[in-house]
């Protein structure tokens, strides 16, 4: 056990740079794809938080009567929602003040405003003082108030009320507060009644044909009593109800669907119009752009997971190549299969569960970032302290299951051999005619160095593809990063949100690329030190020696770039389906050109970093007789 325990310690210490690989690989795939696809779950508990939180309204009862609710009306609404659920009654004003412009008006009892409560932005709300109002916070479209501003309510009240009544009243107000009603936390504004949305969020289409709301204003009933009688003088034509259970929302459950259809269908009649929260622009556009971005997530989820079991499975099988005579010595001393095999098992187990255990952290960290990125097209609700952990389990266990097996395959067949041939090294592929040797017109004309650049990259076929494969992934995934981009700076879609989200593509899709390079490279010049000591030998110059490797590296990553665009194009494929919008003819052609050129210069950086280590290769080691 003391001999096993020195021989596992040696190997970490001798592979630490190939384990720093793996964890940082595991790191970057599972934190990116644990932290974009557990972003749905997070908006959708925090949209739930805040409805319950805010006492958000599941229906908006409108009269379209110009006498407004009566009281046999109201009793039957409470029939049918039920006499525990929660009701406030309003008058809700609409004035044009231009062409598709409004201005909206909500005359209400603040003493008791329980349903739909606001979020205090600034100033201190005094319900008591019916000579001061409150409005709606700015955004993109609603050019808002500041405390202390004074409003001619009179202005706006001249269609409702007699001028003679409107003389007698004193309607000269002030901004109290600035709020935020929990029914319009879109910074795109709100339709000036909800619109009916085909499940793509898209302010245009939602506020086709619809006045958009300029301002609005939330006024105590009290303002506008008749001066004598006391009486109120604008009947209430909206009822905002809240349900009992305020459970059954949960970010638009199927039993919450349910639940509003039956509801809406018993309480329209004539005279009366329900509108739900399924035609909220806030909130089903924030809901709609969840889902959008986990269905990012699960077309992303594919291609990092494949690259991911792609370099974990060249790693470790030429880590087992490497330690071959340590094997040789372990079996000669009686070692079980398994037991030799454990220890491979061990490595990769301890690097997968470090990174699987960052990549917690940083998933977190990418999903908070993401709900961050949404505030450039929302006023988010506070953010939840719920945590997904789905996306996390379902990628760390495969990562784990894939580079586990991958392990075991490759060890178990490497201790079948007797121990007199795993101290042997394994003898060299031998060489064979490429394609281009049999192009004599092409072939006469290399020089030397590139024949050889040739051959060796067609040489090793499984490094070739392997390198290839995790390059064009790289590839695909950077061009999908720009073709979100391309669809928000060029085709003004999803705004700020989906830039952001395009941009965290962007860069972990070049993490990832240069993680994958370095690796595979690292694991290139590993193989190859026998062959770069003896250029060495030969006189060959550092400048000779590292570019007989960087012409391979540099074949292998544009061979890998152009087998990257058809993927891409699968992949981007994939993206605009599950976000319906965009093709591929709609992306700007630059982006292809672009694409190519970052791959390139990641490829470029980590072969700057490997330098070191191709021209420090000692010869006098690399070049002893193992025999």
């Amino acid at each position: 056990m003391r001999t096993y325990l020195k021989t596992l310690a040696r190997m970490f210490k001798k592979h630490l740079m190939r384990f720093l690989s793996l964890v940082f690989m595991v790191l970057i795939s599972i934190g990116f794809i644990s932290g974009i696809g557990s972003s749905q779950d997070k908006i959708n508990s925090s949209l739930t938080d805040y409805y319950k939180k805010q006492n958000v309204s599941d229906f908006i009862v409108r009269s379209t009567e110009e006498s407004g609710f009566t009281r046999q009306s109201v009793e039957n609404l409470r029939n049918c929602f039920g006499e525990k659920s929660q009701y406030n009654l309003v008058f809700q004003l609409d004035v044009h003040i231009g062409e598709k412009r409004s201005v909206r008006l909500y005359f209400l009892d603040f003493e008791n405003w329980t349903v739909n409560a606001p979020t205090i932005i600034q100033g201190e709300p005094d319900g008591s003082d019916v000579h001061k109002i409150y409005a709606e916070r700015s955004d993109n479209i609603i050019k808002g108030y500041s405390v202390g501003d004074e409003v001619d309510l009179a202005l706006y009240l001249q269609s409702v009320l007699p001028q003679p009544l409107l003389d007698m009243l004193d309607l000269k107000v002030g901004i109290a507060a600035v709020v935020q009603s929990p029914l319009t936390f879109s910074v795109d504004g709100e339709p000036s009644d909800y619109a009916e949305l085909d499940g793509t969020p898209d302010t245009t289409s939602a506020t086709k044909n619809l006045d958009v709301l300029e301002n609005i204003l939330y006024i105590p009933k009290s303002l506008i009593a008749h001066p004598v009688t006391g009486a109120e003088l604008l009947p209430d034509n909206a009822m905002y109800v809240a349900v009992e259970n305020r459970n059954t929302f949960s970010a638009f459950s199927n039993t919450y669907k349910t639940f509003v259809n039956s509801k809406c269908a018993e309480a329209e009649t004539d005279g009366i119009k329900v509108l739900t929260l399924y035609d909220n622009y806030s909130f089903q556009s924030l809901y709609t752009y969840g889902g959008k971005v986990a269905n990012i997530g699960y077309v992303l989820m594919v291609a990092f997971l494949l690259v991911t079991a792609l370099v974990a499975l060249s790693t470790m099988t030429r880590l087992l190549d490497e330690e071959r005579s340590q094997t040789a010595c372990l079996k000669t001393l009686g070692y079980s299969s398994v037991s030799i095999v454990s220890k491979y098992l061990l490595f990769a187990l301890i690097a997968t569960g470090i990174g699987g255990f960052g990549a917690y952290f940083v998933g977190i960290g990418i999903t908070r970032l993401i709900y961050y990125i949404f505030n450039y097209s929302f006023n988010m609700p506070p953010i939840s302290l719920h945590v997904a952990m789905v996306f996390y389990i379902i990628t760390f266990t495969l990562i784990v299951a894939a580079t586990l097996t991958a392990t075991a395959i490759a060890g178990f067949k490497m201790t079948e051999e007797r121990p007199a041939e795993l101290l042997r090294p394994k003898p060299p592929k031998s060489g064979k005619k490429v394609i281009l040797e049999r192009i004599p017109f092409i072939w006469k004309r290399l020089p030397f160095r590139y024949k050889s650049t040739v051959r060796n990259v067609l040489r090793y076929k499984s490094r070739f593809i392997m390198t290839v494969l995790a390059v064009a992934f790289s590839t695909a995934l950077v061009l999908v990063g720009l073709a979100l981009l391309d669809l928000c700076l060029l085709h003004d879609f999803g705004s700020g949100s989906i830039m952001g989200i395009a941009a965290l593509i962007i860069v972990f899709a070049g993490l990832l690329n240069v993680v994958v390079i370095y690796t595979l490279t690292n694991i290139n010049i590993s193989e190859r030190n026998r062959e770069i000591a003896t250029l060495m030998v030969l006189g060959y110059q550092n400048g000779e020696v590292t570019g007989y490797i960087y012409r391979e590296i540099f074949i292998n990553s544009f061979i890998g770039v152009l087998f990257g665009y058809p993927l891409s194009c699968l992949l981007n494929l994939l993206v605009f389906s599950t976000m319906g919008y965009g093709t591929l003819a709609g992306i700007t052609w630059f982006w292809w050109i672009i694409t190519p050129l970052i791959v390139m210069a990641f490829t470029g950086l980590v072969a700057l970093v490997l330098r070191r280590k191709i021209v420090k290769v000692d010869m006098n080691e690399s070049l002893k007789a193992i025999e």
